[in-house]
């Protein structure tokens, strides 16, 4: 193996190409390794309808066009990466060239016996690659932590595989909503025009620093006595134009029954109940009300503003514990244990308008709820495509980015997606709050006009909840 001292050469895990089949195009300049025993755990998983068998079958794929017409003593000395048109490809410009283990390399790794597991293969392969070229760096590339921790007490040099990461920390997500300091008005406001439309909304056009950081449909709100709460309509270099928002926290304004307790929550209604805005992510820890206030705003404006045709709800299926095995019954039906938040919400939901304790009564209102909502499995999604509906995303942050680009995909003319979760609850392998589909949309969308972001922080469940979210 012939190779330029001045570049890396990246031995790849198995799980890294079945994260992103498309890592192979990202690593630059750099080269890249991949052992015989990866390329049979490949083989091994290509077989299902899971996105880790599709993304093995497209690694597959990917691997089968580098080494078209390449001849034995071409693999050896090295395939480029940069002999396929990359133009339509994520890392188009990488220059680096692909090993493969040709040969079985002879490792004089102690305490490993590459025989028993794949990863003691994978190390004994990385460790003969070091001792081979002992001047140029070898690092091995692994989403499994536990074969990080096993390569750095053999001394081999592991990292994660970080080019899915839409931010180095999670604290730089942008939440949605600024605090303006309290000479705001003083800073901005000495030339400022102030309007109102035909159906009584008020704008503001304000001029200042802080309108360059600002994102259109962004939340900015004043602590003080003013209780100024206004949302981003549009910038441009000269300033921003503001709109106040209104107000959901009294009973002639509520939605659905539903009035805001917080300022996090106002912001969501206005943004949730907004036509203008066909994309909203929610984010926040349990009982922040993203599942009520979604469901409230879906069903004020599905049976009485007759802005959709149904609310379609669907969910990642990852069990919190064990799981439970195979569910009887229609795909509805397999997805209503899986459903709880939605209808403990509609039970809540339910009441409103219905002062009556007749139990047939609060049935035939909770039958009505229902028909105008859809559950459906994440697993049929492909291929769909949903007119005229408001469909909500539950527990999004356990969605890669590759699955959540393919259900907003979905969406056709007249539907709205709202997207709910929580960056500290991730239940899937190898995601993470800096790699979760939920956080690469927030990140993508946040400068698109007509989708809008809340960090929400303050429970509203109950004491007990709220104690737990901090103290547990």
């Amino acid at each position: 193996m012939n190779r330029s001292l001045d570049k890396k050469l990246f031995v790849l895990d198995t799980n890294v190409l079945m994260h992103d089949p498309a890592c192979l195009f990202r690593f630059q300049e750099h080269d890249l390794f991949i052992p015989m025993v990866v390329l049979e755990e490949l083989d091994q998983v290509k077989k299902g309808l899971s996105d880790i068998s599709r993304n093995a079958r497209q690694t597959s794929r990917f691997l089968d066009e580098l080494i078209h017409q390449i001849s034995l003593d071409g693999i050896q000395a090295g395939i480029p990466l940069n002999r396929l048109d990359t133009s339509s490809r994520p890392g188009d410009g990488c220059s680096g060239r692909l090993y493969f283990e040709v040969n079985r390399l002879a490792s004089t790794l102690q305490g490993v016996d590459a025989k028993i597991l794949p990863d003691n293969s994978i190390l004994a392969t990385t460790q003969a690659l070091v001792e081979q070229q002992p001047e140029a760096p070898v690092v091995l590339v692994s989403k499994d932590i536990n074969l990080r921790i096993k390569a750095s007490v053999l001394g081999i040099i592991a990292e994660d595989y970080h080019n899915d990461q839409v931010l180095e920390d999670i604290n730089l997500l942008y939440s949605g909503s600024q605090l303006l300091p309290d000479d705001f008005w003083n800073t901005h406001g000495r030339s400022m025009d102030s309007w109102k439309d035909s159906i009584g909304r008020t704008f503001y056009r304000v001029k200042g620093p802080l309108t360059a950081r600002w994102f259109i449909n962004q939340l900015v709100y004043l602590e003080d006595d003013s209780g100024f709460e206004a949302i981003v309509r549009c910038k441009d270099s000269d300033g921003a134009v503001l709109e106040l928002i209104h107000d959901f926290r009294t009973p002639q304004h509520s939605v659905w029954g539903v009035q805001a307790r917080n300022r996090e929550q106002n912001f969501a209604l206005n943004v949730l109940m907004d036509p203008n805005i066909d994309f909203v992510t929610l984010l926040g820890t349990a009982g922040t009300g993203k599942t009520l206030l979604t469901l409230a705003s879906g069903l004020m404006q599905t049976h009485e503003g007759k802005h959709y045709r149904e609310i379609v709800m669907t969910r990642e299926t990852v069990p919190l514990g064990e799981d439970i095995g195979f569910l009887p019954g229609t795909e509805e039906e397999k997805m209503n244990p899986w459903m709880g938040a939605l209808f403990d919400n509609l039970e809540l939901l339910g009441g409103y308008g219905n002062t009556s304790n007749n139990h047939w009564e609060r049935g035939a209102t909770q039958q009505l709820l229902m028909s105008k909502i859809t559950v459906r499995s994440l697993n049929f999604m492909r291929g769909r495509t949903f007119n005229n509906r408001f469909i909500i995303l539950d527990e999004a942050q356990n969605l890669t980015s590759k699955q959540i680009k393919t259900l907003i995909t979905r969406a056709g003319p007249g539907s709205k997606i709202v997207c709910l979760g929580d960056i500290a609850q991730i239940d899937t392998p190898y995601l993470t709050g800096t790699t979760s589909g939920l956080t690469y949309a927030v990140d993508r969308f946040k400068s698109w006009p007509h989708a809008a972001h809340i960090s929400m922080r303050r429970g509203e469940r109950s004491r007990l909840a709220d104690f737990a979210a901090e103290a547990l």
